[in-house]
């Protein structure tokens, strides 16, 4: 499996050497995509200073906590979400007519993954580290890097619940696009500024909110309004992505045993 795995990047790269211009294409648009959002949240502070006692520059830190959890998943365990594709297309059954793992032989589909995202996200969070005046100790250092594995195992986890959907609902692409978008467009503030019923959601349901508000609130001292619990929650990130993996990863067997193909 390691073996494979070295051999996965090694495409990928080759694949970025020979197709150059679009891997600066999709670099731009990575930079786009993350400017605009920061933008979006400077000029929103701008009209209201404090959005229920979060200014610009905690925000920044919010965001970035988020985006590193966020382009860790992309790089590495993006390709899940091309399993409803594969299901479509019939392609999946070749997945399980092979030695390896179905999950692993998923993860590893040569394709153009690139960690622009992920080296990108770095730069931008050792910025916002300085820029909101976190207390760098060892503390943070040690646990700053628990929080994003734990971050992008969450984002992993409930893109694999969507992906083994696939089996029974073949064609998942609403919800999809809903549980993204939720991610996307409800982490980059804090949750204490939506109703409770989305604090809940978020926290509990689909737990985006362990990838950067609860991990932030922590790191900035900051006592959460939103559900009224303890910061420390916050350091609960990594066990609350290592268990919905393991959910997942359960629930994806489960589907794998139910899987009869499309008949393509």
């Amino acid at each position: 499996m390691l073996a494979t795995y070295r051999q996965y990047w090694r495409i990928n790269f080759l694949t970025m050497v020979e197709y150059r211009a679009n891997f600066f294409m999709w670099f731009g648009f990575t930079l786009v995509y993350h400017g605009t959002a920061i933008a979006a949240l400077w000029v929103t502070l701008h009209q209201f200073p404090s959005m229920n006692g979060w200014d610009f520059r905690q925000m920044a830190f919010l965001y970035a906590l988020w985006m590193l959890g966020h382009e860790f998943h992309n790089t590495f365990f993006f390709t899940v979400v091309n399993v409803p594709e594969y299901v479509r297309e019939g392609r999946f059954d070749r997945f399980l007519l092979r030695p390896q793992d179905a999950l692993f032989q998923t993860l590893t589909v040569p394709s153009q993954i690139w960690p622009d995202g992920l080296f990108m996200a770095i730069i931008f969070f050792v910025f916002a580290t300085q820029f909101s005046g976190v207390a760098v100790d060892w503390l943070f250092a040690c646990f700053v890097p628990l929080v994003v594995i734990g971050g992008a195992l969450i984002d992993f986890g409930i893109s694999l619940v969507i992906a083994t959907l696939s089996f029974w609902f073949i064609r998942i692409d609403t919800l999809r696009w809903v549980v993204m978008s939720l991610e996307q467009d409800f982490t980059r503030y804090p949750i204490s500024i939506y109703t409770r019923p989305v604090r809940f959601i978020l926290a509990f349901v689909f737990p985006f909110a362990f990838m950067n508000y609860f991990p932030a609130a922590y790191f900035l001292h900051k006592t959460d309004t939103g559900l009224s619990l303890a910061p420390q929650i916050g350091l609960l990130t990594p066990a609350i992505g290592i268990a919905w993996v393991a959910l997942a990863y359960a629930a994806w067997r489960v589907g794998l045993n139910h899987y009869q193909g499309t008949g393509s």
